[in-house]
């Protein structure tokens, strides 16, 4: 494990994973209701599983994980430090 003891700020909402997190929570939302939805003609063409309301729960989880993920192991960014300037003499 790295040591990230309070030296410095942490990313948040510019952690990636939690932007890749929000894109996987809105397309599982529109796969869910879609999967709920859909008429059953198009879940008997699928040998009767239900696919947009499972990829839909699976994305959801999947964003769940990655929030999980960017609270519990955030990235730390380091503060600068001020030069300290010399004097050429």
């Amino acid at each position: 494990m790295t040591d990230q003891g309070g030296s410095g700020r942490t990313a948040g909402a510019f952690d990636i994973r939690v932007v890749i997190a929000l894109l996987f929570a809105i397309y599982g939302v529109v796969l869910t209701i879609a999967g709920f939805v859909q008429p059953s003609a198009e879940v008997d063409k699928a040998a009767g599983v239900n696919i947009n309301l499972w990829a839909g729960l699976g994305m959801i989880v999947f964003a769940v994980v990655f929030v999980a993920w960017a609270r519990l192991r955030p990235i730390v960014v380091p503060e600068d430090e001020p030069a300290e300037e010399s004097s050429g003499q």
